[in-house]
């Protein structure tokens, strides 16, 4: 198989099997996977809101779910393994599938969208964009947006910083799309930076001399050290 068609078929199946455990662990608050390639085997890392319910009681449902992988996706000697998501608010992937719940249960669209927001502005987050798409209030289509704080639509920091979340909400009217991206509390942002008082740093560059210039003569301490670093004579010792 040529390189570029291996490539494809690895972002397919990883494509089904993403799909297949969203499907399978909705109960349990599926919130994203890693698959990645080892010397052993296929290592799939679950992230999940409940833990419990992807094991199983006895490793019941994690063994199914391994059959499934090795079986039906192809995945070679899959080692399934369960991490806990610390907090459901910053998962991009959980806040998807809880604002999809809440619209099949016949929340307005608005309320959903807003709430939210709301819910993962107040954990923490530097910010967030939801986009809800699909016959939200009649026959026609339409998309709505909400937005709050600092969010990124291209470059790098799309793909390493942002955290991206999708889900469906089945109605009546139709299907309804629901996207969610976060970008999560202490992400380095490539155009963030941080200014420095300047005088602070002439304060510690001086330091030694100061020390130097007090122990060999008398220095008056009515003179504030800002004028004392402004002497030409310190200066030249520099």
């Amino acid at each position: 198989m040529a390189v570029e068609r291996k490539f494809v078929a690895d972002g397919v199946r990883k494509v089904r099997v993403e799909k297949h455990l969203s499907r399978e662990l909705k109960r349990a608050g599926y919130g994203g996977m890693d698959l990645i390639r080892t010397p052993l085997g296929t290592q799939v890392t679950i992230f999940a809101e409940k833990p419990g319910i992807v094991i199983g009681k006895g490793g019941k449902v994690v063994r199914s779910l391994t059959q499934d992988l090795a079986t039906v996706y192809g995945v070679e000697s899959p080692q399934i393994e369960v991490q806990q998501v610390d907090n459901p608010n910053l998962n991009a992937q959980i806040m998807a599938e809880r604002l999809a719940s809440a619209l099949e249960r016949g929340w307005y669209f608005r309320k959903a969208g807003s709430s939210t927001i709301r819910r993962i502005m107040e954990s923490g987050a530097l910010g967030c964009e939801v986009v809800i798409s699909g016959k939200l209030t009649g026959a026609r289509g339409r998309v709505q947006k909400f937005t709050e704080g600092y969010i990124k639509h291209s470059g790098d920091p799309v793909n390493t910083i942002v955290e991206k979340g999708f889900a469906v909400a089945i109605k009546k009217l139709g299907v309804i799309g629901v996207q969610v991206r976060i970008i999560p509390p202490g992400a380095q942002l490539p155009d963030h930076f941080q200014v420095t008082a300047v005088i602070e740093k002439k304060k510690a560059a001086l330091a030694p001399h100061l020390t130097k210039i007090s122990s060999d003569s008398v220095v008056d301490e009515d003179v504030p050290l800002e004028e004392m670093l402004d002497e030409p004579d310190v200066e030249e010792d520099l």
